[in-house]
């Protein structure tokens, strides 16, 4: 089908929840995507942060195939092998006892949600059910988690919401130690805001905060479906705080593309779940599981977390080069592979414009250009970027 054909047939039968761009992608290989017409582009996207190990990556697809080969669903009444290694991979490799799978990253934050009330209520007490979130947070679409996403305009429209919710600015130690009370039962908090702007709290403040959780005998919850496997340079970000919370979320990058999703515990808190508490049929199945599988396997042993570093400090030097040469930047930031650069003009309009040179990238809050581009990128892509960039910012 040609791109008009396929754009109309879209517009036509899909509900319009997306404003999409007039381009219709067919492929992707490495770091790279082509649209119907054959036209190229360097992919910053990454499918929002999904696509860690690039577009197509052969030790996913091998993985996929022969799993489809062998079991493609079977409930979670019986035992798979690749649910089960795949546990013990992220069990591993984290703080957790235990995982619980589902399919994406609002279905991961809203089991945590669900986990830290039935501990709470079991061992803190009935009347602790409120959880405590950031302002610019973003935690996904289900009533439960856009009640505990903290920007107004991801709610509009679906109150009333959901009771035992509150909100403190993001990187304020103090707004937090005061808005804990007798009903608190945990913090829920990204190491980095992505949706909200790339926010990068202070270096000591995820350690505070669990210091405070400790204190106050609450819960932390660690929300890295965006931060998670590798994007800031170490396999999770609160390794980089020296810190282990009580539960974590991921989804995103975990299956490289593939629906996956997981909420992890200690085993202290993962008791609370018993049989019949929480399910997903989906969750757990055998194709996204080999997928996540083979991302993780791939992650951990081909140097993508040191090839996240290095680039990413490439990559955040060479755009403070820009912006020293360009007024419209007000701030550059960012930590491994996920940076931002915030403008003084809305930022849709260079996201289109480098879109028609060839670059994919994405805008968030309005005003902020985001950077999530596959690890695997190399120097010469930075380049390829930024000139672009450069290119754009020059007709202002």
């Amino acid at each position: 089908m040609k791109e008009k054909e396929i754009t109309a047939l879209a517009d036509e039968n899909i509900m319009h929840t997306y404003r999409r761009f007039p381009v219709v992608l067919a492929r992707g290989k490495g770091q790279k995507v082509w649209d119907v017409n054959g036209k190229e582009y360097l992919d910053f996207v990454a499918g929002i942060a999904v696509c860690n190990l690039g577009h197509s990556h052969p030790g996913v697809i091998d993985a996929l195939k022969k799993q489809l080969e062998k079991l493609t669903h079977v409930s979670n009444l019986y035992y798979t092998e690749p649910q089960a290694r795949l546990a013990k991979l992220l069990v591993d490799n984290s703080f957790a006892d235990k995982v619980f799978f589902c399919n994406s990253g609002a279905e991961a934050n809203e089991a945590a949600i669900k986990l830290a009330r039935k501990y709470a209520h079991e061992n803190l007490g009935a009347d602790k059910f409120e959880l405590i979130t950031m302002k610019d947070s973003f935690h996904g679409r289900t009533m439960a988690t856009i009640t505990a996403t903290g920007q107004e305009k991801f709610q509009f429209g679906f109150t009333p919401l959901l009771e035992g919710f509150t909100y403190v600015p993001f990187n304020d130690l103090n707004a937090l130690e005061k808005a804990i009370n007798k009903k608190t039962c945990g913090v829920m908090v990204e190491p980095i805001q992505g949706e909200g702007g790339v926010n990068i709290p202070d270096a000591r403040y995820l350690k505070e905060v669990r210091s405070l959780c400790d204190e106050h005998k609450i819960l932390l919850i660690v929300d890295e479906v965006q931060t998670g496997i590798g994007r800031t340079g170490k396999l999770f970000a609160y390794e980089h705080a020296g810190i282990e919370p009580d539960i974590m979320t991921l989804a995103k990058a975990l299956g490289n593309g593939f629906p996956v999703g997981a909420m992890l515990a200690t085993d202290k808190i993962a008791e609370s779940f018993a049989p019949g508490n929480h399910a997903s049929t989906f969750g757990g199945n055998p194709l996204a599981m080999a997928a996540a599988l083979a991302t993780l396997e791939i992650m951990l042993q081909e140097g993508i977390l040191d090839n996240c570093r290095k680039t990413g400090d490439y990559f955040l030097k060479e755009l403070k080069k820009l912006e020293k040469k360009h007024a419209l930047i007000n701030n550059v930031r960012g930590k491994g592979l996920m940076l931002a650069v915030t403008l003084n003009m809305e930022a849709a309009e260079i996201v289109r414009e480098c879109m028609q040179k060839g670059l994919l990238i994405n805008s968030t809050g309005g005003k902020t250009l985001r950077f999530v581009p596959p690890l695997i990128i190399t120097n010469k892509d930075v380049d390829q970027a930024v000139d672009i960039l450069n290119e754009v910012m020059e007709g202002k």
